[in-house]
């Protein structure tokens, strides 16, 4: 991406190469421009920085409509917003069906075995029921530790 800057302040984000020939139709301009003959233009790469880390449950990420110069560069900026309470509740709510959806199609896979015409071992027993346990879990739908399937 790039901006036309003017004066230290960004006068359009984004801009292209096309938009400076369709600003200048008197110049001719090479296909490809570098950056110092773009600078002369006042026109400059933005630069896009990984997001940072954050909270997904409590928080989320903005990223800034127009660069700002920092660290001597036209870069966009990230910020960590805290979410409201109600959005809060909503992501949890999210975390909560997506486990249980989970949770409901691994027994369904096994409800096969629990047939009448089929004798149910402990093992299998006691995995079902720990999938029936998911959402007792301390710290449930957000640290959930899913039982590993018996091999007999």
């Amino acid at each position: 991406m790039m901006a036309k800057i003017q004066d230290g302040t960004v006068v359009q984000y984004p801009y292209s190469i096309s938009r400076l020939r369709q600003d200048n139709p008197q110049t001719s301009f090479p296909n490809k421009m570098p950056e110092s003959a773009l600078a002369e233009w006042g026109v400059v790469i933005v630069d896009q920085p990984d997001a940072p880390a954050y909270d997904g449950r409590t928080q989320r990420l903005s990223l800034s409509d127009a660069p700002s110069f920092v660290a001597n560069s036209w870069t966009l900026v990230w910020e960590i917003v805290e979410k409201t309470s109600e959005e809060v509740s909503y992501y949890d709510k999210l975390v909560g069906d997506n486990a249980r959806s989970k949770r409901d199609k691994l027994i369904a896979d096994t409800d096969w075995m629990a047939l009448s015409d089929n004798t149910l071992t402990a093992g299998w027993s006691a995995y079902r029921q720990a999938l029936r346990d998911i959402t007792s879990q301390e710290g449930f739908p957000h640290s959930v530790e899913w039982p590993e399937k018996p091999v007999t």
